[in-house]
């Protein structure tokens, strides 16, 4: 009987043990945000070294919701997710698609922007048709490590994929006349075409969503452990899009839905 005592005592101390670590989980008070710093008008450094953008003002709100003090810390996209896993900061808002092949190491709270995708080009361009085959032997800008980049290299086999450290290098490349195309998401090109762009480049036309490769929209990524912030998250985002304040923030920066 006192062997069995022993195992019992054992069994509730590992209780109490357990019980004791879910109620010191921690509790969320102070976020650290990443973001690239470099894809406007989502995010981007100014002249001033200092961030903005609709993703910096939305992110600044959810934390404004969320109760939380944030901080925001600048990020080469090349390696936003290893720095995120290397405990850098905690969650990821730069413009970052939830596809498949990302949820294998990171976890994405809810969806807050889903927007369509374009394919610009010069304006002396006559046609419209973007197809594998009309695009064939064409130099196709992408920014590299993107859904972007990994739609041409899957669909454009025949063309010449080119990959830029950030979208601001392709859209010069276009525009100095190296490139032929460029696929990106219509809102950050849209950005392009209105300022640098606009008197050499234009829309040709919109890329098809690839559920495989484009997932379902943007949304932040966390380390798989923080299920509390992504929970945080989700109901942050959730209750601005129903408020209406998601879509305030939107309208300053974007005439058309982002959602």
């Amino acid at each position: 009987m006192k062997g069995f005592a022993r195992v019992i005592a054992a069994a509730l101390l590992t209780a109490v043990g357990a019980s004791g670590a879910l109620a010191q989980a921690k509790e969320w008070k102070e976020v650290r945000i990443g973001t690239e710093g470099a894809y406007p008008p989502f995010n981007n450094l100014n002249a001033k070294k200092e961030l903005e953008g609709f993703e910096i003002d939305y992110g600044n709100l959810l934390c404004e919701r969320m109760k939380v003090k944030c901080t925001w810390v600048v990020q080469d996209w090349d390696g936003i997710i290893p720095a995120l896993l290397s405990n850098k900061y905690d969650i990821i808002i730069a413009g970052m698609n939830a596809t498949d092949e990302r949820k294998k190491r990171v976890d994405f709270t809810a969806v807050y922007t889903k927007t369509p995708i374009w394919i610009i080009g010069p304006k002396t361009t006559t046609s419209t048709d973007v197809s594998p085959a009309a695009l064939k032997g064409k130099a196709i800008g992408v920014q590299g490590s993107t859904v972007h980049s990994n739609y041409v290299e899957k669909v454009y086999k025949d063309s010449t994929a080119r990959p830029y450290p950030t979208q601001e290098e392709a859209n010069l490349d276009l525009l100095s006349g190296r490139l032929d195309y460029i696929i990106a998401d219509s809102l950050s090109l849209e950005d392009f075409l209105n300022g640098k762009g606009k008197d050499c480049c234009k829309k040709i036309g919109e890329i098809t969503r690839d559920p495989t490769i484009h997932g379902p929209g943007v949304g932040g990524a966390v380390r798989k452990e923080d299920t509390a912030l992504k929970a945080m998250f989700d109901k942050a985002i959730a209750e601005t899009i129903a408020d209406g304040s998601h879509k305030k923030i939107a309208d300053k920066y974007f005439k058309i839905p982002i959602l």
